[in-house]
């Protein structure tokens, strides 16, 4: 594709869908894979709901067929990625740890009253750890204890959560869904790059990582709910557009904002022909996540409903969203009840007659029930 300095909102859609799952099945079924696509994504957000499937395990699924879920364990045991803080709570690439270390020194500074203030639980939290080794925050729970003083389960649960946001601490594993803390030296693999990144160079961070993972990226995605220092970001994606990293182009029927992208993803999308697949996704996945930008360029109007009152849901509790090519074509009320060895599909709502034909109604079907087994139920009902 020859840049031209506009692209139509459908060629902007392929762009963005082919980019997030054209390389689905390229990374092999191991932890190598699993750091491959945490790689390209940037982040795997983590949720503790379980509705259907937790989202990390869920996105993973959706991009890595025969996924199975020890697998991302296993790559944070291997030192490949590590869990902190994107937008929310997420895996990350352990090779851009460093890039994590400006929002933890500023955790650190914004704290400093509480931190002054709770000085003995912080130091107790801390020479557990360094003398027994990796601890989770019930490790430091005792009943026995008045809960009126500073020696109980909660002080040391916020200690824990502040000095792992701050950096003191990071998660070694989890135990089921716990947490488990270790110090930062004794988790990072030896080869870790720890260099204090500056400014200019966190923004390049941020703006290649938007642009890798989304395909296309304006301004907003790329400083989704952050802070930043407008004059400079600007300067630096200029200098990235002089030196040809980016290019910069507008979308026909978005008006005159720019988006970017690299001559790779623009070139690739000449090239690929888009797969003939259905992609049910996680309510946090990757390409929805941002939903004021889905709804811009896909025309979705997206809610996680479960955090609306019942009586004001259009879609359900926890729909999903279900892609087709460049489309979202229809959104799926359901719940896995391991319990009771179903899931239960509640509701199908599709978008416009895109279901109607019987051929791709029989792919969501066989979509369905792949996820169902994913989500560890060997029946479905509803559909």
């Amino acid at each position: 594709m020859t840049h031209t300095g506009s692209v139509t909102l459908k060629q902007a859609r392929r762009i963005i869908t082919e980019n997030q799952f054209s390389y689905t099945g390229s990374f092999k079924n191991d932890i190598s894979g699993i750091s491959g696509i945490i790689g390209k994504l940037g982040y795997l957000q983590i949720d503790t709901m379980s509705v259907v499937e937790r989202s990390h395990h869920h996105i993973l699924w959706s991009r890595m067929p025969g996924y199975k879920h020890d697998l991302l364990e296993k790559a944070v045991e291997n030192k490949l990625i590590f869990e902190y803080w994107s937008h929310a709570a997420s895996y990350l690439p352990m090779r851009d740890f460093r890039f994590s270390l400006p929002r933890k020194r500023s955790y650190y500074s914004k704290n400093k009253s509480w931190r002054s203030a709770n000085k003995k639980i912080i130091k107790l939290v801390l020479d557990r750890i360094k003398s027994e080794g990796p601890l989770r925050s019930k490790d430091f729970e005792d009943k026995s204890l008045n809960k009126s003083g500073w020696w109980n389960w909660k002080p040391s649960k916020e200690a824990l959560d502040f000095l792992f946001h701050s950096g003191k601490l990071m998660i070694a594993g989890r135990t089921g869904f716990q947490k488990v803390y270790d110090l930062t030296e004794r988790v990072l693999p030896d080869n870790a790059d720890t260099r204090f990144p500056g400014k200019k160079e966190f923004y390049k961070h941020l703006i290649s990582a938007s642009v890798s993972s989304n395909g296309i990226s304006g301004i907003n995605d790329i400083m989704y709910l952050r802070k930043y220092d407008r004059p400079l970001f600007m300067k630096v994606l200029n200098e990235l557009t002089e030196a040809g990293k980016l290019i910069p182009f507008k979308i026909q029927e978005l008006g005159d904002n720019l988006y970017y992208s690299s001559f790779d993803i623009m070139e690739n999308f000449s090239y690929v022909k888009m797969k003939n697949k259905i992609h049910i996704l996680s309510p946090f996945d990757n390409v929805v996540i941002n939903r004021k930008k889905l709804k811009e360029f896909f025309n979705f109007d997206y809610q996680l409903e479960c955090y609306v009152p019942a009586h004001k849901r259009k879609f359900g509790y926890f729909s999903l969203p279900v892609l087709y090519k460049d489309r979202f074509i229809a959104r799926i009320d359901a719940k896995a009840s391991r319990i009771e060895d179903t899931f239960y599909v509640y509701n199908i709502y599709a978008e416009d007659n895109d279901l109607r034909s019987d051929r791709l109604y029989d792919k969501l079907k066989e979509k369905v029930e792949e996820l169902a087994l994913f989500s560890g139920c060997s029946n479905v009902k509803g559909i």
